[in-house]
């Protein structure tokens, strides 16, 4: 083929075969992204933080900094008492979250932690999620678990100023790579905390706490949690 027309042909290959390549990044890209007129934030861990009003003197939870994101690992030792750690939602944002995202692993199961069994209510990790109504919360309690059985709920609580379920989410040790979670809290909220009223008013959502246990099966406890994001509109 002479050189002119090899290069003409080249001139005009060379930018089809660029939009194509760009069209399919493009693509890839925006299977995670937000819905439009959305936004994502990403959570620092280290703004995780004691919510002393749930929690023992001690603090077992550590931010572990890693070249993929920095992360925390918590490592429950008997016979501490519980330490919840809590992320409080901006304000201005508190009305407006779509998705709560986060990724979890379990590293050492509590022996026989069954949070669906009285007396063994241990997990390896916990992530809640809760809202506020006035002077009255409600929660939302998602857990790795060494024992339950994945997709029970149970656990229920309903008094003068609290309301909360568990949902086991995970049970068994797994193959320590990262499990990653997505929520829409307000269906969250009305499945299970409304009765599947999928009319049902939502109260703004406060904030997610974290927490590993092993106080009632007095063994070691221990998971990472790590990439916490928010969607809001």
């Amino acid at each position: 083929m002479p050189r002119k027309k090899f290069n003409f042909i080249r001139r005009r290959w060379l930018p089809l075969r660029l939009s194509a390549i760009c069209l399919c990044v493009c693509a890839q890209a925006s299977v995670n992204a937000p819905a439009p007129g959305s936004r994502e934030i990403s959570i620092n861990v280290s703004k995780l933080k004691v919510f002393k009003r749930n929690s023992g003197p001690v603090n077992y939870y550590k931010v572990i900094n890693n070249p993929d994101g920095a992360y925390i690992h918590s490592a429950y030792k008997w016979p501490l008492k519980t330490a919840v750690l809590y992320y409080s939602i901006p304000k201005n944002l508190r009305g407006k979250v779509s998705k709560i995202r986060w990724k979890w692993r379990a590293v050492t199961l509590p022996n026989g932690g069954d949070e669906c069994a009285a007396g063994r209510t241990d997990s390896a990790a916990v992530v809640y999620l809760v809202w506020r109504r006035g002077a009255y919360s409600y929660s939302l309690k998602y857990v790795w678990s060494a024992a339950g059985i994945p997709g029970k709920v149970c656990d229920y609580k309903h008094g003068i100023f609290h309301a909360q379920k568990t949902i086991i989410v995970e049970s068994g040790q797994g193959t320590g790579d990262w499990h990653t979670m997505e929520l829409d809290p307000a269906f969250e909220f009305r499945k299970y905390l409304a009765g599947g009223n999928a009319k049902a008013d939502v109260p703004d959502i406060d904030g997610f706490g974290i927490m590993s246990d092993g106080d009632q099966t007095k063994s070691p406890s221990e998971a990472d949690f790590g990439g916490f994001s928010l969607t809001y509109r």
